[in-house]
């Protein structure tokens, strides 16, 4: 059996989450996978960077491809806690990325219910680690709250 299978990544990705919550920003967090190797990761840095579009998934497709040296995402699988909006789910798109794979579905403002889509040739995977991807977004919604 693999030690490296979804349950795995998708834990790594929860690692970026909290970097951001412990940064103050929505705690979403991804990382990019080629071959058993994480070659890029990211979280929200939408705050920091005062750039709406310094998502995780943009963060960690940009480190990925620098690291491969090209645009296109073959072989490759995302691991994000929450399900991409349709901004990433179009920069997915055109990296041609292999696979997706994503904790907690976005049923408000996920590419699955505003209309976008990714590469035909992607296979999506859902729900792994759901629970905790959750759980730490509810927490920093209740916090966030809290403090207005």
């Amino acid at each position: 059996m693999n030690p490296f299978d979804h349950n795995y990544y998708m834990r790594k990705a929860l690692q970026e989450a909290e970097n951001a919550y412990a940064r103050g920003e929505v705690p979403v967090g991804a990382i990019v996978v080629v071959q058993d190797r994480i070659i890029g990761r990211g979280h929200n840095l939408t705050e920091q960077l005062q750039d709406v579009t310094a998502h995780a998934e943009m963060q960690a497709i940009t480190a990925a491809s620098h690291f491969l040296g090209g645009k296109y995402l073959h072989n490759c699988t995302l691991y994000v806690t929450l399900e991409p909006c349709s901004m990433c789910a179009g920069a997915l798109y055109w990296s041609q990325i292999s696979k997706v794979v994503f904790g907690a579905p976005d049923l408000e403002r996920g590419f699955q219910v505003m209309g976008g889509s990714l590469h035909p040739k992607t296979e999506v995977i859902s729900g792994v680690l759901e629970e905790e991807a959750s759980d730490l977004l509810k927490r920093f919604f209740i916090e966030r709250r809290k403090r207005k």
